[in-house]
């Protein structure tokens, strides 16, 4: 997570200027002790890098942060950035790509925002690891195929340094896809804030069970049998320990992914309130004007990072 570190090691190539923003640049170091990176206006695109080995640190305006083995560390567009080894380590191994975000991404990663637009995403265990590191050997083939032909066979990982920039539309779209995939494997296996101590485990698995489907038809009823106690028992326990009702964390959550579904989806208002789980579109109106100060309509057409 976000760390208070002195200054990173001075750049190998002071000023060095990243891709255009139109491209795709995709590619895999191990740099030793002394690479740096400095640019002083940041970067036209997003930059990803995914630590698999020794240690990186990373600054991005007034937020750093170090990255070790697992860690992905992204930074947006137009902010003094600078980033390299970590001084002491003995090298950093990563992945790198420079594009631009899909517009689904910044809502994915917006609970890992460290400020300045640096968002850091550790995940919890090492299992979705090889499934990463075949992503990213997928995305430096995919970026490299014409578009006519077979395209070529899936980076071996052998740690060697490569790097390939995908020129051709579809060649593009494909290495967009794996680095989807990676945004979704990383943020999926991310560690989670801890609760509160002392929380009853089966409150703590009803607030997972809201989080993992807010939409559905859920009641005080059912989630007290998802976690075996009576209906009046669980909720005196859940509005005692987290100091709101299930039903009022329900509502909270429902908003939360209807603001997600109209950042991210072109879907109508109507249909974004039916997914979230609202039965009447009119009350999803009233309450989402009370919850973010503006109808859904309007939040959509402020952009996908309003209400932060």
């Amino acid at each position: 997570m976000p760390v208070t570190a002195d200054g990173l090691s001075e750049a190998a190539a002071p000023g060095d200027p990243a891709p255009p923003p139109g491209l795709v640049a995709v590619g895999r170091f191990d740099q030793l002790p002394g690479y740096g990176v400095h640019r002083p206006h940041g970067a036209d695109s997003w930059l990803f890098t995914w630590t698999t080995g020794g240690r990186g640190r990373l600054r991005q305006g007034a937020s750093e942060t170090r990255a070790g083995a697992g860690d992905l560390v992204v930074l947006a567009p137009g902010v003094r950035h600078d980033y390299g080894t970590e001084p002491g380590a003995a090298h950093w191994r990563f992945w790198w790509v420079h594009c631009q975000s899909r517009p689904s991404w910044p809502a994915w990663l917006r609970p890992y925002d460290a400020g300045d637009g640096m968002y850091v995403v550790t995940p919890a265990h090492p299992g979705v690891h090889g499934r990463i590191e075949a992503a990213f050997g997928r995305m430096l083939a995919d970026a490299r195929w014409t578009g006519t032909g077979t395209p070529p066979a899936s980076e071996p990982g052998d740690g060697r340094e490569r790097v390939a920039v995908a020129h051709g539309s579809a060649a593009r779209e494909l290495a967009l896809c794996a680095l989807e995939e990676v945004v979704l494997l990383t943020v999926g296996a991310a560690r989670t804030p801890s609760p509160p101590p002392g929380v009853d485990p089966r409150v703590r698995r009803a607030q997972e069970l809201i989080a993992a489907d807010p939409g559905a038809p859920h009641t005080v009823r059912s989630l007290a049998a998802a976690v075996s106690l009576s209906p009046s028992r669980f909720a005196h326990l859940f509005t005692e320990q987290l100091g709101r009702s299930p039903m009022r964390a329900l509502r909270e959550a429902r908003l939360h992914h209807a603001a997600r579904l109209l950042e991210s989806t072109d879907l109508s208002v109507e249909r974004v309130a039916a997914a979230s789980g609202f039965a009447s579109p009119f009350h999803f109106n009233r309450v989402f004007r009370e919850r973010y100060g503006m109808p859904p309509g309007a939040y959509r057409a402020s952009g996908p990072m309003v209400g932060r």
